[in-house]
């Protein structure tokens, strides 16, 4: 029987010739990604060792990624003290891959890991963050798992008790319209499907606007589909994946892709074609409550979010810029941009877009994911309104659950950012 993407990474991580749906494997991890979580992580990793006279040590420290990035710089003197014993337990353990807050490699964690590549087709990449799917985007199987699965994975090297899941396929052909893209693909399938149409289960993305999308596209998809539920979202590794391994990330080769096989066995098939979107909207307080933007065109916005690890990269502060260069933000508002890492940061000073955004009204900030969750810059006060295009809009998500969040693309946002209202991009400005 033929198998899918994940079902063949995890048989070759598992040491079995193959794997299908149900079965429980143990498959061993090619890299283990934490944030600041770290600090939680290491107390149960330290527990583990209690009683048997070993010293705790990770199984290998090539393979550890720590990136500070949820709440930086540190906004208290408990976030600080936290940062600081995870610096300890790095130099202790031998930890190369440590990103801390710095302005020259730091950012996002999923950003980084792609752009420092660390992930390549084919990989396990065992993560404690919901949105290691990005990965993905790179034809590995990305999996977010909780402190307790990643302090064994630390000293173990291997995830236990992992479930196969099945696979559902997606088709995206046909070619975007005009003020149409990735964000609003991704936006449009979970609202076709649901927050929880695709729970536990891997998304295996397909078509010709998929071999035509860029990493950064990709990146998006991959990223939001762990809102419909999905364990996974995998675009299969093809000559975008490896242009951008050798020329934007800098990593050593050869790289080979992991493929479907021809009889690989879906659960089931959904065919998109995107030259039928208009551009979407999730409306508050669920990432599937989502139309197109003529539904709530007119709806008055307080704040607007650029950046994020989903929609935060060079190609959407471009289109941002390009939108906002000579013009002015209404006085009701705000507009925070948040790159995705210090590399696209210093990318977009150089050409320009930042000075563009800066000049419009927006405020530049540092690399980092406060801002998406609510827990550090820019929390909403009690009533406000902002559209963003970050990843989530449950209630209390950008730090108020009295306050509304609306997610859309990049375009979409800045160009209702000048309007101070939800806007159609393909309107303008």
């Amino acid at each position: 029987m033929g198998m899918t993407v994940a079902e063949k990474i995890l048989a070759r991580a598992s040491g079995m010739a193959e794997v299908s749906p149900g079965m429980v494997v143990e498959p061993a991890v090619d890299i283990a990604m934490s944030h600041e979580n770290s600090a939680l992580i290491m107390n149960q990793f330290f527990e583990i060792f209690e009683g048997t006279g070993l010293e705790p040590t990770v199984w290998d420290p090539s393979r550890v990624a720590i990136i500070f990035d949820h709440r930086v710089p540190a906004e208290t003197s408990k976030t600080a003290t936290n940062q600081k014993k995870i610096r300890e337990f790095v130099a202790k353990q031998g930890i190369t891959k440590f990103h801390d807050v710095r302005g020259d490699e730091g950012g996002i964690c999923h950003q980084i890991m792609a752009e420092s590549g660390y992930v390549h087709p084919g990989m396990v990449v065992a993560g404690a963050d919901s949105h290691t799917s990005s990965h993905g985007c790179m034809g590995a199987m990305a999996i977010g798992v909780g402190a307790t699965d990643m302090a064994g994975v630390w000293a173990l090297g291997r995830m236990v008790n992992v479930e196969v899941p099945p696979t559902i396929k997606v088709v995206a052909d046909g070619e975007f319209k005009p003020g149409v893209g990735p964000k609003d693909l991704i936006l449009y399938l979970i609202g076709m499907i649901s927050a929880e149409g695709a729970n536990f289960r891997v998304i295996e993305f397909h078509g010709r606007a998929i071999r035509h999308m860029s990493i950064s596209g990709r990146f998006v998809l991959c990223n939001m589909s762990v809102e419909a539920g999905a364990t996974c979202g995998i675009v299969p590794a093809d000559e975008e994946t490896f242009r951008y391994l050798r020329e934007e990330a800098c990593a050593p080769g050869p790289f080979t892709a992991v493929l479907p096989d021809p009889d690989a066995v879906y659960e089931k098939t959904l065919e998109i074609d995107v030259s039928r979107l208009d551009p979407q909207v999730a409306r508050p307080h669920a990432v599937d409550n989502v139309v197109p933007v003529g539904e709530v065109a007119g709806t008055r916005i307080d704040q607007v979010v650029i950046g994020s690890c989903t929609n935060g990269r060079l190609d959407d502060l471009e289109i941002a810029a390009s939108i906002v260069k000579g013009h002015k933000l209404p006085a009701h508002t705000r507009m925070l941009v948040f790159p995705a890492s210090w590399r696209i940061w210093s990318e977009a000073q150089k050409r320009g877009y930042l000075s563009d955004l800066a000049d419009a009204g927006a405020v530049i900030m540092n690399p980092g994911c406060g801002c998406c969750l609510g827990v550090h810059q820019g929390a909403l006060g009690d009533g406000e309104v902002a559209l963003a295009t970050t990843n989530r809009n449950f209630k209390g998500r950008m730090g108020n659950p009295n306050a509304s969040v609306y997610l859309a693309s990049p375009l979409t946002t800045a160009v209702s950012a000048l309007r101070g209202e939800i806007t159609d991009p393909r309107k303008g400005a």
